[in-house]
């Protein structure tokens, strides 16, 4: 990098942070002023485990920024917060902060300096290849594995940091690193994982169809504020060119990359990790989070509540109350400080349904759902996949905002659905509330007329008008099929919690385009459902009774 561009981005980084940490919203600006701090020297200490308890504040706490070599001497730009008696015989637990996917490194600054004020040394840094730091994006793989363990050794030895007592946590690519790390990193005791990912794979490539705006849109933020490796801008140019004879490839290179590739390793070194994600995250969908969840054998907790991606930790980054970073404290009070807090005493599992305010609590997702709705889809549904039909899954990012923080979902008017484009069943109205907890299931046998094709599904709440809101959804697609030939489809659609009201009716609907995704339908295609005898078609949607 340039200089002159290190400077400036390095000043803006420390002017920012001063405002923040200044900030009416924040409360009185830290003691030493943010350019004092990002010159002050070192502090040099030795490492040994302590098991002495921790105080619940710190009268006044310090940042400074600094560079840090990562693995390979790749510089990391990093800000450490901490109590201002940090080091000089005062040890405290550590937290390590990997940023967000294309944020600055003062994301975490409003957050730092709260769990700084309550008895940790935080550091932040940007991974390899984002905004300062040096080397090029490498998407969670092997060296941003490897920079985690440098920054806790540099943080071990120039900090007041607290070898016993180390922590991990971060939103969004910052979740999946730390996960990654926890597995590498025995060292490495609690993690909080906000809206991350446990399998790349299923996330972005979700049966074998590419989530085509959310891999666009890291792609172009990863080009803005980053440099990505040439094996990156590769696998996204064969990604969102849907280029088959790469697939394989593909698989593997997620593979290398998702924490559940890794789980042993996890279970092995014991930490204790807490999961949150929102219903509709439209680039980490919930569904591999839960599965995730349930192999873990060491501490746990699973949170899922409305919103879009990374849209629920969104305000506390801007210091403003927010459960989820308060949930994430309490975790890391419990496991780091050995806080009696009483979080490992609640449900493992809180849920907060998109319709209704307040969590609920469950003692495993296995045990989320006590019955299930069928829905049966009798008869033979033929459509065209030449257009789309007017359903769909809504704008990434932003449909899961507006279903948060409005209550608003995607819309269709399910009576003027073009039926020649769209397959629709819809069930009777429902003379009580329906309480939809878990994961809708679809079984179909589906023909088209074509080898290759993608198929999605809709579930809507449909009310006296008619007027549908989008319930859930998620595609498939097929390739190498006899044209012709019938063949089952098993689809899992995202997880929610959502509540039908009484009156209401369940409509599914299946068609072959969405703008979230490619599609595999060659021109002419046709998309048959039917439901054989011997193997009837149905909707499997789970319910808490």
């Amino acid at each position: 990098m340039p200089p002159a561009r290190k400077y400036l981005r390095t000043a803006a980084a420390a002017a920012v942070s001063a405002t923040v940490l200044a900030g009416a919203t924040f409360g009185p600006a830290a003691t030493a002023p943010a350019a004092a701090a990002a010159s002050a020297s070192a502090v040099t200490a030795a490492s040994s485990a302590s098991s002495a308890s921790y105080g619940s504040s710190a009268s006044s706490t310090s940042v400074r920024f600094v560079d840090i070599p990562g693995d390979g001497g790749v510089s990391l730009a990093a800000n450490v917060v901490a109590p201002a008696d940090a080091g000089a015989g005062h040890r405290y637990p550590l937290v390590v902060l990997p940023t967000s996917w294309a944020m600055p490194q003062v994301e975490y600054l409003a957050q730092a300096r709260k769990l700084a004020e309550s008895g940790y040394v935080v550091l932040s840094y940007n991974p390899r290849g984002f905004w300062q730091s040096g080397g090029r994006i490498e998407t969670a793989g092997p060296p941003d594995v490897a920079d985690a363990s440098k920054v806790i050794d540099w943080a071990l030895a120039h900090t007041g940091a607290d070898p016993g007592h180390i922590g991990m946590a971060g939103v969004s690519y910052g979740a999946g690193i730390s996960l990654l790390a926890s597995a590498f990193d025995p060292r490495v005791k609690a993690v909080v994982a906000m809206s991350g990912w446990a399998d790349l794979i299923e996330s972005i490539y979700s049966e074998r169809t590419q989530h085509r705006q959310a891999a666009g849109l890291l792609g172009g933020l990863g080009t803005l504020t980053g440099r990505p490796s040439e094996e990156m801008q590769q696998m996204l140019k064969d990604f969102l060119g849907s280029n088959m004879d790469r697939e394989k490839d593909l698989i593997e290179w997620g593979r290398k990359r998702s924490p559940a590739t890794y789980l042993d390793r996890i279970n092995a070194n014991g930490a204790a990790v807490m999961l949150g994600n929102a219903w509709g995250d439209s680039i980490f969908p919930p569904n591999s989070y839960a599965r995730f969840y349930e192999k873990l054998t060491g501490p746990k907790r699973l949170e899922l509540r409305p919103g879009d991606h990374a849209t629920p930790e969104l305000t506390g980054l801007l210091g403003l109350p927010n459960d989820t970073w308060d949930h994430s404290r309490r975790w890391l009070d419990r496991y780091l400080k050995g806080d009696r807090n009483g979080i490992d005493r609640e449900q493992p599992v809180q849920l907060a349904s998109r319709t209704t305010d307040g969590y609920e609590g469950y003692p495993s997702w296995s045990a989320v759902p006590t019955g299930h709705r069928r829905l049966a889809l009798d008869g033979t549904e033929q459509i065209s996949a030449d257009h789309n039909s007017g359903a769909d899954g809504g704008t990434a990012i932003l449909s899961g905002a507006l279903d948060q923080f409005l209550k608003l979902p995607p819309l269709a008017s399910i009576p003027l659905l073009p039926r020649s484009y769209a397959a629709v069943w819809q069930s009777e109205r429902y003379a009580t509330e329906q309480r939809i907890r878990g994961t809708v299931t679809l079984h179909t046998t589906m023909t088209s007329n074509k080898s290759s094709g993608t198929a999605v599904a809709y579930l809507y709440d449909v009310g006296a008008l008619g007027i549908g809101k989008l319930i859930t959804h998620a595609p498939v697609t097929f390739h190498d099929r006899t044209p012709g030939t019938p063949f089952g489809v098993d689809l899992e659609l995202f997880s929610t919690a959502y509540d039908l009201p009484a009156g209401h009716r369940l409509a599914l609907v299946v068609d072959a385009k969405d703008p979230l995704y490619n599609e595999h339908n060659p021109d002419g295609a046709r998309l048959t459902f039917s439901s054989p005898a011997d193997d009837p078609s149905s909707l499997s949607v789970p319910v808490r009774e």
